[in-house]
């Protein structure tokens, strides 16, 4: 199974680390962590021992709004969702193929957007916008 990159705990994920990491997808990157900045959204790298890799928290306020993670030549964002939210969130209007919807994990249901160019990251905003809104 593959693995998110990122893995040693020594080396803080930099601009420079992310941009030889995502490869063409960097520029994404770059574009959503300023749009998101601009919204008030905080986004915080940290090592986990239990993944044994960096992970972006992305949170807002003091909800979490999604999980990001470097892999190679893309950087998938991971939200979670209750199933109440489910019926909303296939009424956004958003590229379904853009997005994959796993196994329950507990009482949570995980989203994910694996993102490799800017195209795709109008649909990741409007999830961003209604995982802000959700209660």
């Amino acid at each position: 199974m593959e693995k998110p990159l990122l893995n040693n705990p020594e080396i803080f994920p930099t601009s420079e680390v992310l941009k030889e990491t995502l490869g063409k997808s960097y520029a994404a990157f770059e574009q959503l962590s300023a749009l998101l900045i601009e919204q008030g959204v905080a986004l915080d790298w940290k090592y986990y021992n239990d993944g044994k890799a960096w992970l972006c928290k992305v949170s807002y306020k003091k909800k979490t709004i999604f999980w990001l993670s470097a892999w190679n030549g893309y950087f998938m964002t991971s939200f979670y969702f209750l199933e109440r939210h489910l019926e909303g969130i296939m009424a956004l209007e958003i590229d379904n193929s853009h997005y994959t919807l796993e196994k329950e994990w507990g009482k949570m249901i995980p989203l994910l957007f694996n993102i490799s160019k800017s195209e795709q990251l109008p649909d990741l905003l409007k999830m961003v916008e209604y995982k802000k809104k959700a209660k």
